[in-house]
């Protein structure tokens, strides 16, 4: 089949995050099975987007900011409606992550006018809104996202907030988990740094990076060696951290390495002894599976929508994500080496048994060849 995903922005620091990592995955393994494989976004990065993305063709326009303000809502070029209807006429199957963002919009806007059956996932970004601006916006938004055949959800809450906004005429809600593929053998055998424990997520409040360096003053005292690195896209929380760095005598400790592209994030999880993920309330962090994925020890906290399952397969240390059990169980894994490595063949083995990219794209598949012709 040839198939085409359309997500917001791609860029070479993660500003996206989980939806651009999901559509990838997804597209990744969709041509290791022999589909002909597109992704349509916007690019932001210091150098000019690539044609492909490993073996997923890649469709692209510089992202311009057309409606002031942070976050992606307002960034667009004209020319994607263009590359968006071109793609879109020739696939067998049209798959859109959509926010509520002007990229979202015009997918939608197009997938209709070329009256192209097509699916959706909005990765827990449509939830219900009552100010102006998203009423607005929802009143051409909401009716084009109800011709969707079916929308995928990802936990019991997004369906209820998808349920709300889109009412009784909305399309079948069905349950689409995230998933990768574990690392070859290879990665069991890269040489890491004992004492690098690392943060790679966006620089958000939600993430709670400034308890990750509250966690690593903590460690420092009983582990004086140990070395911290926080990597991610500044999103309002860099100033925040670099004075908590400099106020707790941390600058010779706890650094923060920048945003990073999909390739070396995967190289500094590769590295790091440990990897710890501070935020709450996360329905299903990708950056946990990525970890997982490529045989490094997971630090997260207990309101995870995945913590239930990778506490119970041992598969990860599952903290009330207060600075002082962050902690412990961070110096826990750095004192024992044989603890780490069975984090990490069981973080391997719950990547393969349970957050399989496999059995996510089997239903894909599905989905695909079920369509209809919309009306």
């Amino acid at each position: 089949m040839k198939l085409v995903h359309a997500v917001t922005l791609v860029s070479d620091d993660g500003a996206f995050g989980g939806p651009t990592s999901v559509a990838l995955a997804q597209l990744q393994e969709c041509a290791a099975r022999g589909h002909d494989v597109t992704l349509v976004s916007l690019w932001r990065g210091r150098s000019p987007a690539a044609r492909r993305i490993g073996a997923v063709r890649f469709v692209s326009r510089p992202a311009w900011r057309l409606v002031p303000g942070r976050g992606c809502l307002g960034l667009m070029h004209p020319l994607l409606l263009r590359d968006l209807w071109r793609a879109m006429g020739r696939a067998d199957a049209v798959h859109l992550h959509a926010g509520r963002d002007l990229v979202s919009l015009a997918a939608l806007i197009v997938a209709r006018l070329r009256r192209t059956a097509f699916v959706t996932q909005t990765h827990g970004m449509v939830e219900p809104r009552s100010g102006v601006v998203a009423r607005v916006f929802d009143a051409v938004y909401v009716p084009l996202l109800r011709r969707a055949r079916c929308c995928f959800v990802l936990t019991e809450r997004e369906r209820r907030a998808l349920s709300e906004v889109l009412g009784p005429d909305g399309p079948p809600l069905v349950t689409l988990p995230n998933g990768l593929r574990a690392a070859g053998d290879e990665a069991r055998t890269r040489p890491r740094d004992d004492h690098q424990v690392i943060f790679l997520a966006r620089l958000h409040p939600r993430k709670r990076p400034e308890a990750f360096v509250e966690m690593a003053a903590l460690v420092h005292k009983e582990m004086p060696e140990a070395r911290f690195t926080l990597y991610g896209a500044d999103e309002g929380s860099l100033p925040a951290v670099s004075r908590l760095i400099a106020d707790r005598g941390l600058t010779d400790v706890v650094s923060y390495g920048g945003a990073l592209d999909h390739a070396a994030a995967l190289e500094a999880y590769r590295r790091a002894a440990v990897y710890v993920l501070p935020s709450v309330h996360e329905p299903f962090p990708m950056t946990v599976l990525e970890a997982l994925a490529e045989g490094t020890p997971v630090v997260c906290t207990d309101s995870s929508g995945i913590a239930a399952e990778l506490a119970r397969r041992e598969a990860a240390l599952v903290t009330d994500g207060s600075p002082e059990a962050l902690a412990d169980a961070v110096c826990l894994l750095l004192a024992d080496t044989p603890l780490r490595r069975r984090l990490a063949d069981t973080g391997r083995r719950a990547i393969d048994e349970v957050f399989s990219i496999r059995a996510v794209v089997d239903r894909l598949e599905t989905a695909y060849r079920n369509r209809a012709p919309q009306t």
